[in-house]
Formats: C-alpha cells, sequence, structure tokens
C-alpha cells in the first residue's frame, strides 16, 4: 500500500493503473463511477482530488481524462521535428523539400519510439477527411517501410501526395479517405517517404 493512502484509496489508485494498462488510458470519471458503485461522478471526482494531494497523481487542466502518474511525466521528452513545407491530400503535385522550421513535440504522448527519424507536413486538401486529417492539420511522418493500410506521404510518379498505400495482390497503390477521390496507381514508379505516426489538429500546434 502506498504511504499514507487509506484502503479504499489504494483500490482507487489500483483500479486507475490497471485500466491504464489494460486500455492505454485512463478511466473515465463515469467509468470510475460505475466501477466502485458512486452515487454520481462528483465522488469519482472527490476521490481524484483525494490523490492528488497526496501526491500519487497528476490532473492536468483542460484536457480529457486528464490523470498521469507523476513517474509518467518525468518519461516525457520533447523533441524537434523538422518541418518540410506542405503535402496535397488532393490531387498529387510536386513538393520542395525545403524545411521550414521545427516542431517541438512531446514524443512519449504519441507513442513515438525515442530513436525514430521523423519529419513534419502541413495537409492541404480534402482527400484524407474520412481518416480525420483535415486540410490545414500537421501530420508527423517516420522514415521507415510502411505496412498495408498505413497513410503514408509518397512520390507517385513524380508528384508528391498523402494518401493510404494498399497491396493488392503484391501491387501497390494509394487510396484516398474521400470518395470523391480516384485512387492513384502508379504508372511507372512509387516511393514512400514516410509512414504517418501522429497528427497535430489546426491550431493545436
Amino acid at each position: 500500500m502506498a504511504q499514507g493512502l487509506t484502503k479504499r484509496q489504494q483500490e482507487f489508485l489500483d483500479f486507475l493503473k490497471h485500466s491504464q494498462s489494460k486500455n492505454g488510458l485512463m478511466p473515465s470519471t463515469r467509468e470510475i463511477q460505475a466501477h466502485f458503485g458512486f452515487a454520481s461522478q462528483t465522488a469519482a471526482m472527490s476521490h481524484l482530488r483525494a490523490l492528488e494531494r497526496k501526491g500519487v497523481i497528476v490532473r492536468l487542466p483542460g484536457k480529457a481524462r486528464a490523470v498521469v502518474f507523476p513517474e509518467d511525466l518525468e518519461r516525457e521528452e520533447v523533441i524537434d521535428i523538422p518541418i518540410y513545407g506542405s503535402i496535397a491530400a488532393g490531387m498529387a503535385e510536386a513538393v520542395e523539400e525545403q524545411k521550414e522550421g521545427c516542431l517541438s513535440i512531446d514524443i512519449a504522448s504519441l507513442g513515438i519510439p525515442r530513436h525514430a527519424r521523423t519529419f513534419a507536413l502541413k495537409v492541404r486538401g480534402e482527400s484524407m477527411i474520412e481518416a480525420h486529417i483535415c486540410d490545414g492539420d500537421t501530420v508527423i511522418l517516420e522514415f521507415r517501410e510502411p505496412r498495408h493500410m498505413d497513410i503514408v506521404a509518397a512520390l507517385i510518379d513524380g508528384e508528391t501526395t498523402l494518401k493510404r498505400f494498399i497491396v493488392d495482390r503484391g501491387r501497390p497503390f494509394l487510396r484516398a479517405e474521400n470518395e470523391n477521390y480516384p485512387d492513384l496507381i502508379p504508372a511507372r514508379e512509387l516511393i514512400v517517404q514516410g509512414v504517418m505516426v501522429g497528427l497535430l489538429r489546426q491550431g493545436n500546434g
């Protein structure tokens, strides 16, 4: 039992840790309420505040399910990722590979490996909106080999675009996430420049 916690608080803390380990995120106050049979979500919030006062959790304001363990905060690592212009999420077009500054991100929050080779591109166009990638967003990509169904930045017949990478009967092509855009089948070449590993909404970066 953690020092200074009541038996009930320890059970509460154990539930938070188990849920995070099993599901990859903290339970909502409604899920906490249901698990412990509280009469209201207010009781769940009271227990969270008590654990925060005792220093075993940290609550981050302004974020959903914003509860973390202090040891997780210590593992955060912010790195600078180069931004190489923009990329069409529409019809393919040429993109100059010219560095336009850097983007500082916490790689732990995006689940990006520390030694990954990454870069960022601004998105233009609407061809990936059904994958929730919108005009003005920023995609973070890793230099690695693509797998079937990865979202990739790719050079197709000399032009660069952001699409889903599809392999059908051993032949790769690119698919939009918008029914108004056709599949892009390479006539000569298809070179994947990066695989998407993170997304920053317009205004959040």
